[in-house]
């Protein structure tokens, strides 16, 4: 009799893992195959990024241009087109909870003078990332873009592009796209034109691309 019920609990068990499982991948079909499946579009987590061999304060850096960037991109919405390059019709913003982890970003790793760090992070850091990010009770697909390296040198940044389930904290998704840099005035313009440069390639390839490996 032990040994029957342990066997039931174990088929629940594998039941609810493998359901979970498919409604993770059906979110995922459905941000692909249906223009009118919401996401809400959560900004730029500055948290993990490396600033290679800049010079500008890193004080001035985490409390005045990254909250002026990724006020940028929800502000001027025709030119940094979220929306249009995932081919929906709207897509809601919520940028507050990023502000309030890049606000506690550490100042003294923020930068590097290691090439190297221009492309550091894995996948799995950004599953550590998501699963520690307070979502605030928030549901549905969370679209968030995880800033990696950002270098002059390099003229360009690397971003993970990440789509979350944000009620369960589990990543459906995540690609890093570099954008490169060009002419801007200010640290606030240089460093937003390699997210145009980002969104501009999802609506060109990457969205057709995911569509094609995830939509159905």
């Amino acid at each position: 009799m032990k040994n029957f019920l342990q066997l039931k609990w174990m088929l629940a068990l594998l039941l609810i893992s493998v359901t979970c499982s498919h409604l993770s991948a059906q979110n995922l079909k459905e941000v692909f195959s249906n223009t009118e499946t919401p996401i809400t579009y959560l900004g730029i987590d500055f948290t993990q990024a490396r600033l290679i061999n800049l010079s500008e304060l890193p004080s001035d850096i985490r409390d005045r241009h990254y909250p002026a960037i990724n006020d940028l991109i929800v502000n001027e919405p025709k030119k940094y087109d979220v929306a249009g390059a995932f081919n929906k019709s709207n897509i809601n913003s919520d940028i507050g909870l990023v502000a309030k982890r890049n606000a506690t970003i550490n100042l003294e790793e923020m930068k590097s003078t290691n090439t190297a760090d221009y492309n550091r992070l894995k996948s799995s850091d950004i599953d550590k990332l998501v699963s520690g990010f307070d979502f605030a009770g928030k549901k549905g697909i969370g679209l968030l873009f995880v800033m990696d390296g950002m270098s002059k040198a390099n003229k360009g940044a690397g971003m993970w592009v990440t789509l979350v389930d944000m009620a369960t904290k589990k990543v459906l998704l995540t690609e890093m796209i570099v954008g490169k840099t060009s002419i801007g005035f200010g640290f606030r313009n240089y460093w937003a034109n390699p997210v145009e440069e980002v969104i501009k390639q999802i609506g060109k390839k990457k969205y057709k691309e995911w569509k094609a490996s995830y939509g159905g």
